[in-house]
């Protein structure tokens, strides 16, 4: 019995010896990882602190430690930490310094704006600054849209400006048979409109006895003539003139030489006179009918030389500039298919139709055959050409045009594009012109351009969605971001505070003397801002304390959106000193103010 228990109570002592034992060695911290950790400490003591930044905004930096905004603490940065931080940026070239305001402003040494803020370095890797974010695709986008790009060239630019016109007579080539005696018609030889003639055709016999006087007057003056055969010179001389007078009064009334000669010749009266064609060409008006009495003056006939038509096209007016006297112009008619016709410009009408907004062209052409009949339609095109060489130009299907701005899509990289305004000139067949916005040898969008732009809009809208609904989660401490901060988020509204130096009721702007936003990475200054609504101004005076939205407006200036009475000031216990550090108590209002129902965040987070 006795060896038996005396062997129990050794194994009962080798157990509590051996939990002893690793009790102790688990407790007790190894040589090694001791003096490394206090071989770090030491290390970390003896690092230099360059300066403090805002871990939510790097670039708002302070020389000694403080508190952001929200309350959080500014983060050391060490010179071993900052020597290799820069290090890629410090070997990047800087191409220039560009204003912070974004205006397009840009420097090759640094320098200041007027407001005192310095201007930032744009580096050669960086992205360059656009008056537009770039829109960035990924590669299997860009090839699912079918995107095509072609380079921005120098190009010789022809335009075809094309019209409806109509088939006119030359009104040079107008001849009108009339009268200049009264009379009748007693037999017509042409007697249908559209009949073609000759010139000295005969048209028709007429009745005068204007005419039949006249002959016969003639007639007595000749037997005068031959009978004085033998009388004095003077006596031979005044019947010589009485008869030419008589023959003349004849070719005054426009009586053909043919009928005359016949008159001379037979030396009888005629009761019938014949009235001959006085050109080559086809009738177009015949008011004469067998028969009818006709008074002096009357047109009888309207005889119209077609071997020479005028083309009369309709050119609206945007494209007159580009129209010229001496242009050639190139003629299709739908009753000649096969037919290439050509004519050229020789007069621009002074006077624009106000129904449609064109003015008329003349056309003139030649007419062989007759191919061509008044009033008949044609299709001309006008074929004109830059009068200074090449231009630079885009493909046509590049330009998107909103209505107020036309715009290029500039690939910048792969699957990068940058919209880009433009100020276009000439329109060609197929090409533009570009005055201003790019340069040759850079590559534009020309295919599925508006699925970029529709793509661009959607990202736009989601990640406007996408920052209202980030708003709306709860913070770190388990409260929501108010919804009127969400709402700015979306909008780009950044807020601020400030005093009111003058108010400007002309140019509808106040002078503010603000404080720091934290938001634009603008320090305390004073500078102008525009309102949106010059109503607000008259809430505003000299002097008076605001808390104040601003949004970007025009380049470099921004546009005070609201604007109200600053609240009052914080409680000495709870405002921050601007002298020293920031104690946990005093923070913002805003942020510490809670219902008195309510349990602290950190309470709320003990024993996690």
């Amino acid at each position: 019995m006795k060896p038996t228990v005396l062997f129990a109570a050794a194994v009962v002592l080798g157990g509590a010896l051996l939990a002893a034992g690793y009790w102790w060695g688990v407790n007790q911290p190894a040589p090694s990882a001791s003096r490394a950790a206090e071989g770090k400490a030491g290390a970390k003591s003896e690092r230099k602190v360059l300066h403090y930044r805002n871990p939510m905004t790097p670039t708002d930096t302070s020389p000694v430690p403080k508190k952001a905004a929200d309350g959080m603490d500014f983060v050391p940065v060490y010179a071993d930490d900052a020597a290799g931080a820069p290090t890629d940026k410090a070997k990047a070239k800087i191409l220039f310094y560009r204003n912070p305001m974004g205006l397009p402003d840009t420097s090759p040494v640094p320098k200041k704006d007027s407001m005192g803020m310095d201007y930032i370095a744009v580096y050669e890797d960086d992205e360059p600054a656009s008056a537009t974010p770039l829109v960035k695709l990924s590669l299997d986008k860009v090839q699912k849209l079918g995107v095509k790009t072609e380079a921005v060239a120098m190009r010789d630019l022809n335009s075809t400006i094309r019209a409806v016109a109509t088939v006119q007579a030359n009104e040079r080539l107008l001849h009108t048979v009339t009268t200049k005696f009264d009379g009748w018609i007693e037999r017509l030889y042409v007697n249908t409109t559209g009949q073609a003639v000759r010139k000295g055709e005969a048209l028709m016999d007429v009745y005068s006895p204007e005419l039949i006087t006249a002959q016969q007057e003639y007639l007595i003056a000749k037997r005068g003539v031959q009978m004085l055969a033998g009388g004095s010179a003077e006596t031979q001389a005044s019947m010589q003139r009485l008869a030419d007078s008589a023959l003349q009064r004849l070719r005054n009334w426009d009586i053909s030489a043919t009928e005359l000669q016949r008159l001379t010749q037979e030396g009888r009266t005629t009761q019938y006179l014949t009235l001959r064609s006085p050109a080559n060409g086809v009738v177009l008006e015949k008011p004469a009918i067998q028969g009818k009495r006709f008074m002096a003056g009357e047109v009888l006939y309207q005889v119209a030389d077609l071997s020479q038509v005028w083309l009369l096209a309709d050119v609206f007016e945007q494209d007159l500039g580009r129209v010229r006297i001496g242009q050639s112009a190139n003629i299709k008619v739908d009753a000649y298919p096969d037919k290439a016709l050509a004519g050229k410009v020789t007069f621009i009408y002074p006077t624009v139709t106000t129904e449609t907004r064109t003015a008329k062209v003349r056309v003139e052409l030649a007419n062989p055959g007759g191919l061509l009949k008044p009033s008949m339609y044609a299709r001309v095109e006008f074929i004109s050409a830059r009068g200074k060489g090449q231009a630079l130009s885009v493909p046509d299907s590049a330009v998107l045009d909103t209505g107020t701005r036309q715009l290029v899509l500039v690939q910048r990289a792969e699957g990068r594009f940058e919209p880009r305004p433009v100020k276009l000139g000439m329109r060609a067949d197929g090409y533009i012109e570009v005055l201003e916005g790019v340069k040759a040898g850079e590559n534009v969008v020309v295919s599925a351009n508006f699925l970029i732009d529709a793509e661009s809009n959607l990202k736009a809208a989601f990640a406007g969605f996408g920052q209202s609904a980030q708003a709306a989660k709860p913070d770190a401490k388990g409260e929501a971001k108010p919804a009127a901060a969400a709402a700015g988020a979306a909008s780009a509204t950044h807020r601020g505070e400030g005093t009111v130096e003058a108010v400007d009721a002309k140019t509808a702007s106040v002078t503010l003397a603000h404080g720091p936003i934290p938001t634009l990475k603008w320090p305390a200054m004073t500078m102008d801002f525009k309102v949106k609504d010059a109503a607000l101004l008259r809430t505003l005076k000299p002097g008076q304390r605001i808390d104040f939205e601003t949004v970007a407006g025009a380049p470099g200036e921004y546009v005070i959106v609201r604007a109200q009475a600053a609240t009052a000031t914080p409680s000495k216990e709870a405002q921050p000193s601007t002298q020293s550090k920031p104690s946990a108590e005093a923070k913002p209002a805003i942020e510490t103010k809670r219902s008195t129902g309510d349990k602290p965040a950190a309470d709320a987070h003990k024993g996690h």
